[in-house]
């Protein structure tokens, strides 16, 4: 119960992202809940291996090569979907940004209160 409510959450992420910014389109909600799967499918899987490549690289820049590594998952999975388009680079770099806010502020309201 708890993996269909992250996704229905990840999916709402990515539609309420993809609403606030001009530069990124999702069709609908099902396609945002596509994307958001996607998007996390592509950082465990092909995001994990080149973290793990480019690991002196993001030691010496601070972790900043995680994030473009993140933008990069996204630009793929834009690549991948024709109902789910980024206008360049740095429209993916600023909804990875978003999205990862709007699911930070997500992850603050879910916590349980044991």
């Amino acid at each position: 119960m708890r993996l269909i409510i992250e996704i229905l959450l990840m999916g709402a992420a990515v539609a309420i992202a993809a609403y606030l910014l001009p530069g990124v389109d999702v069709a609908n909600f099902w396609s945002a809940l596509i994307a958001g799967v996607l998007i996390a499918l592509a950082n465990a899987t092909i995001g994990t291996i080149l973290r793990l490549l480019t690991f002196p690289i993001n030691f010496l820049t601070l972790g900043l090569m995680s994030f473009i590594i993140t933008v990069l998952m996204v630009l793929l999975v834009d690549s991948l979907m024709s109902s789910f388009n980024t206008n360049g680079f740095f429209s993916a770099m600023i909804f990875a940004i978003v999205l990862a806010l709007i699911k930070m502020l997500f992850g603050a309201f879910s916590k349980d209160r044991a």
